[in-house]
């Protein structure tokens, strides 16, 4: 296994930036946009995010398979130790057509069905977040220093949940649980930035109904967890990625730090 050390998850970082740079290299120029077999949309920037990271994984850790959403053919599991990077590398691929900034590159390394590594890149936004076990979670300031950051605590009586929810994945379910939530104020936001922004303490919770795939969540779990948050099922379990042949998450909830009497009410 290799060592979770922070040298390991800086060589991550600068990877993730590298994907992030010809991400922008594309979307300051203009692309086209092609559609997969299940309808989602797939540009250029996917592509070329997709190529250099997987050149990278494949030169720093040789003996750990990688999963990206842009070739899961030639992924044939876990090794035997357990692990497998985790890659999205253009999460948010309609917010990126859109244009409105809010997308990721994301990668993850996998330990017995565990997300132990993770790296979000918002390249548009010029954001990154980062953590590993046993390191903590952290979000790099504009002088590229890292910058320790905590999930937030429930919210005090009298103060509404900070609520994040999908820009473009709407649910018609989501109603129903924000009712039973208590009182609360929404925000919409595209990709794995909406758990950071949890990690980070910007945002107490985002329930997340409808599909989802392993690529979409790993990354932004590791730096959740690590920041004192939790990313759970509905059935209050973490959310698992020990069977990567199941592409497909189910429904789940982010959460900040848990410790009140109303944070347990409301998931029940």
């Amino acid at each position: 296994m290799p060592t979770i050390s922070k040298a390991l998850l800086n060589s991550v970082e600068q990877l993730a930036g590298q994907a992030g740079e010809a991400i922008m290299q594309v979307y300051r120029r203009g692309f086209e946009v092609e559609l997969k077999a299940d309808n989602s949309p797939l540009t250029e920037a996917d592509k070329a995010a997709h190529v250099r990271i997987a050149r990278g994984l494949q030169t720093l850790t040789p003996k750990v398979p990688i999963l990206s959403e842009e070739d899961t053919q030639s992924f044939k599991g876990a090794n035997a130790e357990g692990l497998y990077w985790l890659v999205d590398p253009l999460d948010g691929t309609k917010e990126f057509i859109k244009r409105n900034d809010e997308f990721t590159v994301n990668i993850a390394l996998i330990a017995q069905g565990k997300p132990v590594l993770g790296v979000v890149v918002a390249p548009a936004l010029q954001l990154t977040y980062l953590a590993a076990e046993g390191l903590g979670a952290f979000k790099v300031n504009a002088d590229g220093q890292w910058q320790a950051i905590q999930a937030s605590l429930p919210p005090q009586v009298g103060r509404p949940w900070r609520v994040l929810g999908s820009r473009s994945h709407p649910d018609p379910r989501m109603a129903a649980w924000l009712e039973a939530l208590g009182e609360y104020e929404t925000q919409p936001m595209g990709s794995s930035l909406k758990s950071c922004f949890i990690a980070e303490g910007k945002a107490d919770v985002y329930p997340r109904f409808g599909p989802t795939s392993l690529w979409d969540t790993g990354a932004a779990q590791a730096i959740v967890e690590q920041a004192g948050g939790q990313v759970v099922t509905l059935d209050d379990q973490p959310l698992s990625y020990a069977n990567p042949q199941q592409l497909l998450n189910p429904d789940f909830i982010v959460w900040g730090q848990r410790t009140s009497e109303k944070c347990i009410e409301t998931r029940k």
